[in-house]
């Protein structure tokens, strides 16, 4: 089962800005967009968002929203860097015509 992870961060120099991580199937799908009408893109994680999305997991972890086995995913995966990869519907390759 997918987990989805979201916050608000914002920079000097782009301005106030969404944040989704989509843990999935053993990838964190890392997403952003700014403003209401524009589109999801891919996001490059800084060390900063590797912590709050391990301490937003870790929130969750006494609620019994998650398990000790999904949180122990989620932070051996939020080690590794990189967007992650883009899997699932979202993403399908067109064809070579």
């Amino acid at each position: 089962m997918g987990m989805e992870f979201g916050w608000w961060n914002r920079d000097p120099a782009t301005g106030k800005y969404e944040v989704k991580a989509l843990v999935h199937g053993g990838n964190i799908e890392w997403r952003r967009h700014q403003g209401h009408h524009t589109p999801w893109e891919p996001h490059e994680p800084s060390d900063d968002d590797r912590a709050r999305l391990v301490a937003e997991a870790e929130r969750r972890l006494p609620r019994r929203l998650i398990t000790q086995r999904q949180f122990d995913e989620i932070r051996q995966l939020s080690s590794q860097s990189g967007p992650g990869r883009i899997t699932g519907r979202r993403h399908r390759p067109s064809p070579d015509l």
